[in-house]
């Protein structure tokens, strides 16, 4: 602790300290820096922080250059990770949802998952990385893995774990929701459902054995990214639903394009189907603004 320190020194000291993710400890370190003790005696403390400020900007770059999260696991344009204690049925629900087939234990079974598991979840064409992590209480527990990802999937049987795993993952950024897996009597549901809705959780209830509002779940994950999904076609044929093109929120036929044409010098002709036209197969500029579900033709020279 340096000498003469301002208040508001010791308060960014103290978030960098707490800090859990590389991000979080460069805007503290940046307050710290801008806080730090002015006199001569206080030059080699200065030296300090911005070494280790440059130091962890170096790093935060060959974070982003790699594109992974924790544990080396690449991380894909739409991510979520699956956060839950032992025999909560984390397991259970990747499979469910995804193309993975991870080693399920029994209910009392203690850290089944030694290590994340990753699965592809379809929704619609679209393809979402969903992984599991280990208990959140287990040494193997990843929590740079799930300080990473763009969504946090919290699985609860009973109410009072909520804010046991909501302190865990309190600096988490990511979007969260939590799914009460139903395990208890159906009279006790709705009552459930009214409580969580009072403190305004993003929540849904999930049967894994009759498969209850799975696809509404697959639904709310894909919501999450606020990503929209686009489909092209050829002129004089159907277009292409398999394999949708996944834009941000106020994305234009131009970005549209720039993903599937190399040079847009020979671009003749386009047209649109869907949400953003006002009739189908409307002509329009590369300026228009697409919406989820659009069709758009490309016609070339």
């Amino acid at each position: 602790m340096p000498i003469n320190a301002h208040p508001e020194f010791l308060a960014a000291e103290k978030v960098y300290i707490d800090a859990e993710t590389t991000e979080q400890k460069i805007e503290a370190l940046k307050k710290m820096i801008s806080h730090a003790p002015g006199h001569k005696g206080a030059e080699n403390l200065r030296a300090q922080l911005k070494k280790r400020l440059a130091k962890l900007k170096d790093n935060q770059k060959k974070e982003k250059k790699k594109g992974k999260t924790s544990g080396g696991i690449k991380k894909e344009d739409m991510q979520a990770v699956i956060v839950g204690q032992t025999g909560i049925g984390k397991s259970r629900l990747l499979a469910k949802l995804t193309n993975a087939h991870p080693k399920i234990g029994s209910e009392f079974a203690e850290n089944t998952t030694q290590k994340p598991v990753i699965g592809i979840m379809d929704y619609l064409g679209t393809k979402i990385q969903l992984i599991e992590n280990p208990a959140i209480a287990s040494t193997e527990y990843d929590k740079g893995l799930t300080n990473s990802a763009d969504t946090i999937l919290l699985l609860v049987e009973r109410l009072e774990q909520i804010k046991k795993i909501e302190n865990k993952i309190k600096n988490a950024p990511g979007k969260r929701i939590l799914i009460f897996m139903i395990k208890k009597p159906k009279n006790l549901l709705r009552k459930i459902s009214a409580t969580l809705q009072s403190k305004k959780y993003n929540f849904i209830l999930v049967d894994l054995e009759t498969k209850k509002d799975l696809n509404l779940l697959k639904s709310k994950i894909f919501e999450s990214f606020d990503k929209i999904r686009i489909f092209t076609k050829e002129p004089s044929k159907e277009p292409d639903r398999k394999r949708p093109l996944i834009l941000d929120p106020g994305s234009t036929i131009k970005n549209v394009a720039n993903k599937i044409i190399k040079n847009l010098k020979y671009l003749k002709e386009t047209k649109i189907w869907g949400p953003s036209s006002k009739f189908p197969g409307q002509k329009v500029g590369l300026t228009h603004k697409v919406k989820d579900l659009d069709i758009v033709e490309f016609k070339t020279r």
